[in-house]
């Protein structure tokens, strides 16, 4: 499991505690390299055992939404140890968005997009016509029922993994003490 959130929020409080056994604080400090759309670096402050990377709501809110690949560093004086990398997503600040919005995923989107091709097929039979000698072909009902079914499990597993921990009520919350 990856000691970085695999999505952040872009306008919200971040707080990451991170406790390495063997990179204690205040002996060594963690850097958090962020690059993708942006170029973000966070440097944790020793918090007990811990090291915890905090950035306010207002800083966040400046970040640029998109993927971005990460490289956890450990330092003490000159030496540098890469703890983790990884990739991760920052999700725009929906506070700063003007006008219409579509969050809607790219399956979701392609989904309806089908769902419309079919009922605008229901009333046309010709899968094949001419004109001036151009030809145009229509994708086979069949194809786009097949297609709908895969776009339909898609959405159905985003939907189903979207549910994982998007409530801070009513989640769970494992421990285990040793």
């Amino acid at each position: 499991m990856s000691l970085i959130p695999s999505t952040l929020r872009a306008g919200e409080t971040i707080t990451i505690p991170v406790t390495l056994t063997a990179l204690p604080p205040p002996d060594w400090s963690l850097t958090l390299i962020l690059r993708g759309p942006d170029q973000i670096d966070l440097v944790s402050a020793p918090d007990g055992a811990a090291h915890t990377f905090s950035a306010a709501a207002a800083i966040t809110s400046e970040w640029a939404a998109g993927k971005y690949w990460w490289s956890l560093r450990a330092t003490m004086g000159t030496t540098v140890v890469i703890v983790e990398e990884g990739q991760l997503v920052v999700l725009g600040d929906l506070a700063l968005v003007a006008g219409p919005h579509d969050g809607s995923s790219h399956a979701e989107r392609v989904l309806r997009a089908i769902e419309a091709v079919i009922e605008g097929r229901a009333s046309i039979d010709q899968q094949k016509y001419t004109i001036a000698g151009r030809e145009l072909w229509r994708t086979p009902v069949a194809d786009l029922l097949l297609l709908r079914s895969r776009y339909r499990d898609e959405v159905r597993r985003e939907q189903q993994a979207g549910r994982k921990g998007q409530s801070l009520l009513g989640r769970v919350i494992k421990a285990r003490f040793l």
